[in-house]
């Protein structure tokens, strides 16, 4: 089954072909005898009820500093595609919003993986409040009173942007600390939303754990874990990837959300829990699949898009 398949991520020139997951998932659907397109974010317009692309032909290989041939550009319509895969990073802003609203008028007709209504509802930090049963203490507010009773209330607390990613402005907050104050009037000068505050898990110091889940289920998983002396057990934050199984609480953890994921259309989706507690559920740009592959000798790639093709 021959498809087409546009791609709407960040350059492909950017990527690293040892860690990318967007660059695995091309290669596995090349080989699969798939036509690919690559597109920018920015490339995608609406004009007379159609959604199009200015788009460029692809292949990929893994060849270091050569791993990608485009095309001349084009203009595809993308009711025309079999599948479009929503690649691009982070921030989800209103950019990455209006590109959902954009992509949600030819899907599922075009398959839209992500599922382009979902993901505008499941930002990382507010999705997974949808399970409170399964989160840490937290708090979702831009009331400075509310963030300092939380921090009495709580002693040790991390405080981070609502709609940041890659370990971005995250501060871990001791009971001494006296910078709290200020960092909530950095918060307030460069952002409009709520800050979110957690009760910080010690348990990061053993690491993040990135799981995997594809069509629901848990698919595979590796532990970040910080550097010492860091907080953040993101990998952009230099923490190191292991090997990692699933705990018995943390396939509980899976078999609450993945029924509910499923349905929702989010069939790759990457959580983080730290501690037997779920923090986040990432279903924008979902990374990990490459270290899982090489530590457990699978090929997750292969699995996302058997899930694909069994939708189709």
């Amino acid at each position: 089954m021959a498809l087409n398949v546009a791609i709407q991520m960040d350059h492909i020139r950017t990527v690293n072909i040892d860690a990318d997951s967007t660059f695995v998932l091309a290669l596995e659907a090349q080989n699969r005898g798939h036509a690919l397109y690559h597109y920018l974010p920015e490339q995608l317009s609406f004009e007379g009820g159609r959604v199009q692309a200015q788009a460029e032909a692809m292949q990929v290989r893994r060849k270091a500093s050569d791993h990608f041939t485009l095309g001349d550009a084009q203009t595809i319509d993308l009711a025309d595609m079999d599948v479009v895969l929503l690649r691009q990073d982070p921030p989800f802003d209103m950019a990455y919003i209006t590109t959902t609203h954009l992509l949600e008028r030819v899907h599922p007709g075009t398959l839209v993986v992500n599922d382009p209504a979902e993901v505008r509802n499941a930002p990382e930090k507010l999705f997974v409040a949808r399970y409170p049963d399964l989160m840490p203490p937290t708090l979702i507010s831009c009331d400075r009173d509310r963030i300092l009773a939380f921090r009495s209330k709580h002693k040790d607390i991390i405080i981070k942007p609502l709609y940041g990613n890659g370990g971005s402005g995250v501060f871990h907050v001791t009971p001494q600390d006296e910078n709290l104050n200020a960092l909530l009037e950095m918060f307030t000068e460069f952002y409009r939303e709520p800050l979110i505050a957690q009760a910080y898990l010690a348990d990061v110091r053993q690491g993040d754990k990135r799981i995997i889940l594809i069509d629901g289920k848990a698919a595979g998983a590796i532990n970040r874990v910080p550097e010492e002396g860091e907080a953040r057990a993101n990998m952009h934050a230099g923490a190191e990837p292991m090997a990692a199984t699933l705990t018995e609480r943390e396939q509980e953890i899976c078999d609450i959300i993945g029924p509910d994921l499923k349905e929702r259309g989010l069939i790759f989706v990457g959580i983080d829990v730290i501690g037997g507690y779920l923090t986040e559920i990432n279903v924008t740009s979902p990374t990990g699949l490459q270290e899982i592959n090489r530590f457990d000798n699978v090929c997750l790639e292969a699995q996302i898009w058997d899930a694909i093709e069994a939708r189709l």
